[in-house]
């Protein structure tokens, strides 16, 4: 179906809809890369010990549905310096559970709050996530 609309439009927007049309599909075929190779690190790094392992996959869960297309692997795609790697959570003094908890939380610049969706244990859950893969290297 979606292809199928996909060149309706194109026969009605010409070449200059072609390449509209391939930037579409890029991002498409981009969203869907993305989401397979963190169903397959969901399965692929498993935790050590049964009670830490628990805590990360729900951290990991989190993290993977709400700040993933952002943050994947600890970058930061709308402002790439102020990435989750150990440095700059260091240099810009958020390198704490609760400095991280309340970013989460309150959101800030261009990162949106989460307060309202997620609940405070699991804001902490993220919180010490992003901490463990910050000293992991990501």
């Amino acid at each position: 179906m979606v292809i199928y609309q996909d060149m309706k439009w194109l026969s009605v927007h010409g070449w200059k809809g072609r390449i509209i049309l391939q930037r579409v599909m890029l991002v498409r075929c981009g969203a869907m890369l993305v989401f397979m190779c963190l169903a397959i690190a969901l399965f692929v790094f498993p935790g050590h010990d049964a009670a830490l392992a628990d805590d990360r996959t729900v951290g990991q869960r989190i993290f993977s549905a709400n700040c993933s297309a952002c943050h994947i692997g600890g970058t930061n795609v709308i402002i790439s310096h102020k990435t989750l790697r150990k440095e700059a959570l260091e240099k810009y003094a958020m390198n704490s559970i609760e400095a991280i908890s309340h970013q989460v939380t309150n959101g800030k610049n261009a990162m949106p709050a989460f307060g309202g969706r997620l609940t405070d244990a699991e804001v902490e859950a993220v919180a010490q996530y992003v901490l463990q893969q910050a000293e992991s290297g990501w």
